[in-house]
């Protein structure tokens, strides 16, 4: 085992340490109860894939915990999915003000009956306003779970400096906290939540796979994206971007939209002319229902066209069902990676640079060869390496597998240890 691989294992398996020992000193209960704050936005199967997914993290290994849901983003429809799959599992919703004050009784309620706060995985600290509220109105633990803290505010610095674990989502962020002077054994790595997403509607996807004639492992996912998200196009108030920010955004989006897909448009066309097999076109972020035919169907050959089936925005249940019965997902999008990752695909992650530092945990969790910086990538690569998964799709499960047991390695030590501490 060389340095790095040692370090990864050692971080992976001390974070589920320290979150045992901290939700020990939470609560001296039997049955702790558990304030999540997550469920940023519903504009993104990512975003809401991390909700899931760390549910199902504490339900598995910390099945006697009452777990309380603070949903910032209030969809029904996410609602729904989340009730179905974790009907035991309180949601509750409220804002908070300028004073850290919350407009709903049901939050003041869970701060009383909780033992300890989580902030869900995220791009950044954006329960920092409902931690704020927690910590003026209780003197109880919190802590950070799976989270991308890069360049921390000041106002974030402060919270996080009194968080009683730090989990970041990726081993760059804990150099950013140390640069702030955040340090201390109770800073670990700990990967996106999404990892552990189990939520699936075959039902569903049974309906739109046979309806399209995609047969099991025959068929490849392609998800594009720009390099910026236009929220200026569908948030509120251009999303609080002045006119420089937005001609900034587009610009480089229409620079780089042509080139980068390119890339992907070559593997997807050795992938057909190859194995006569199928590929569909679908999205992560609802946006992209509006540039598939532009940037990955429109410009294909003709002979390779009818082999493209296109999907609209869809859930995470549904997509995690798809994708575990593709042959391969490849994404420029972060989070279809991990959940084709958590149902046993094997995935690539193109990564476009303006995407944050959050790419980084593919590499801390050893996906080195299906992550591909597009600036430094042929399409011509990304043909060769999909070329290998699948002339051997059984070494390159076994490789996944590895990657996901040491996600897994996170959860497994901590749940043997709280099951010890909470006798």
């Amino acid at each position: 085992m060389n340095r790095n691989e040692f370090i990864r294992q050692t971080a992976l398996l001390s974070v589920g340490s320290i979150l045992a020992s901290f939700i020990k000193k939470a609560s001296a209960k039997a049955n702790p109860t558990i304030l999540l704050v997550s469920g940023w936005q519903d504009v993104n199967i990512g975003d809401i894939g991390h909700t899931p997914g760390l549910l199902y993290v504490l339900q598995t290994y910390l099945p006697d915990a009452n777990i309380i849901l603070w949903k910032r983003s209030n969809g029904e429809e996410v609602k729904k999915l989340l009730n179905k799959n974790f009907p035991k599992v309180k949601i509750i919703y409220g804002s908070v003000n300028k004073d850290k004050n919350v407009d709903n009784p049901e939050v003041m309620e869970a701060f009383k009956s909780a033992d300890v706060m989580i902030h869900g995985s995220g791009p950044l600290l954006v329960g920092a306003d409902n931690l704020a509220s927690w910590m003026k109105h209780t003197a109880k633990p919190f802590g950070i779970y799976g989270t991308t803290l890069e360049n921390p505010s000041e106002y974030h610095q402060g919270i996080l400096q009194k968080a009683a674990f730090i989990y970041t989502r990726e081993t760059k962020s804990i150099e950013h906290l140390k640069k702030v002077g955040i340090t201390g054994e109770h800073v670990q790595f700990a990967p996106d939540a999404t990892f552990f997403i189990n939520i699936r509607d075959d039902k569903k996807a049974f309906s739109f796979l046979k309806e399209n004639d995609l047969k099991d492992k025959k068929f490849i996912c392609a998800i594009p994206r720009l390099r910026y998200t236009p929220y200026h196009k569908f948030n509120a108030n251009n999303n609080g971007w002045n006119a420089d920010r937005i001609k900034m955004v587009e610009e480089t989006n229409e620079k780089y939209k042509e080139v980068d897909h390119a890339k992907l448009r070559e593997a997807i066309i050795a992938w057909v002319r190859e194995t006569g097999n199928k590929v569909l076109v679908c999205p992560e972020m609802t946006y992209q229902v509006e540039i598939m035919d532009e940037l990955l169907i429109d410009p294909l050959p003709d002979d390779v066209k009818p082999f493209i089936v296109k999907r609209g925005y869809w859930l995470p249940d549904e997509a995690a069902s798809i994708y575990a019965k593709a042959h391969t997902v490849l994404s420029f999008e972060c989070h279809s990676p991990i959940i084709a990752a958590a149902n046993g695909t094997p995935c690539f992650y193109l990564r476009q640079p303006e995407d944050t530092i959050k790419g980084q945990m593919y590499y801390d969790l050893g996906f080195d060869k299906w992550t591909f910086e597009i600036d430094q990538t042929t399409g011509k690569q990304i043909s060769d390496r999909l070329r290998e998964v699948w002339n051997d799709y059984d070494k390159s499960k076994a490789e996944l597998k590895i990657r996901m047991d040491k996600v897994a390695g996170i959860y497994k030590s901590g749940t043997e240890l709280v099951k010890k501490l909470l006798v």
